[in-house]
């Protein structure tokens, strides 16, 4: 029997002397990591990892140097400019180089601004997705981003900018109106700001919303609320970032697909959330 740690037989790629990969770590469970991940993770000389990535993950890389470069929100943390040069000198020095970054690299995680400096400098990169906490956290929430009976859209957005305030640059009425659900990123902080703009926007303060703080974790907890009580709601819960937060009628869903309460005994609490009256159809 093969370890937890082998990978099934294949031609899997070499991660080079001298290049850097971009690699995608989930929104938190290790098993939501991927095969090219694990991989990466048996081979870097060095991984420069983010905050939300789990220890559990970083020990399946015992022969690498590991360096911390997470970035948090009021905490003091390093600058962009300097983890992407960082990346660029150590590629430099012959090093094995593992970016391990929460969720996936290119979806809020300056994945992007990093592999673009790279590739300035003359580096070799190769880029990892990741599960992102937008899908994986809530799934794990029994949130689906999308259904059939519920959204044909879904939109991704962040809750803040570079300078950590509300990012001027959204266009919260267009959002509102052209997106039945929306999946907010980093917004905890500012929720007072945004439910504010969505509500004038002429979203219903009805609206059924989430907050899924530290998820796929064994720290994940859960807050259902509305649109319009979301304020008092997080602020009487006590619950901490990092959040992702979902706005919209899939919310709903979570009554009769939070899998994780009902594998633990607990029964659906709604086996028809939207009110159809009628089980869904076959595809």
């Amino acid at each position: 029997m093969t370890d937890s740690l082998s990978l099934p037989a294949k031609n899997w790629p070499t991660l080079e002397k001298g290049w850097v990969w971009l690699c995608g770590a989930g929104p938190g469970d290790p098993g939501l990591l991927t095969l090219h991940a694990l991989n990466a993770l048996r081979q870097a000389d060095v991984v420069i990892y983010d905050a939300l990535v789990q220890e559990a993950i970083l020990e399946w890389a015992p022969q690498a140097e590991l360096i911390y470069a997470g970035k948090r929100g009021g905490k003091p943390s390093a600058k962009q400019r300097d983890i992407s040069l960082r990346l660029v000198d150590l590629a430099r020095a012959g090093k094995r180089v593992l970016r391990l970054k929460g969720g996936d690299p290119f979806v809020f995680g300056r994945g992007g601004e990093e592999a673009q400096t790279l590739v300035q400098h003359g580096v070799p990169i190769r880029i990892i997705p990741g599960i992102s906490a937008g899908i994986g956290g809530l799934a794990y929430a029994g949130i689906p981003v999308t259904h059939r009976d519920v959204n044909q859209s879904v939109t991704f957005v962040t809750g803040h900018d570079q300078s950590g305030n509300v990012t001027s640059s959204l266009d919260w009425q267009a959002i509102s109106k052209g997106s039945q659900v929306i999946v907010i990123y980093m917004g905890m902080k500012h929720i007072a700001r945004i439910a504010a703009a969505l509500l004038e926007a002429g979203r219903p303060a009805s609206e059924p919303m989430a907050f899924v703080t530290t998820a796929t974790t064994e720290d994940q907890q859960v807050l259902e609320t509305t649109l319009g009580t979301c304020v008092e709601d997080v602020a009487a819960s006590a619950l901490e970032p990092p959040a992702i937060i979902c706005v919209g009628r899939s919310v709903l869903m979570r009554q009769v697909l939070d899998w994780q309460n009902m594998s633990a005994g607990h029964p659906a609490r709604d086996l028809d959330p939207l009110g159809r009256g009628r089980p869904a159809e076959s595809a």
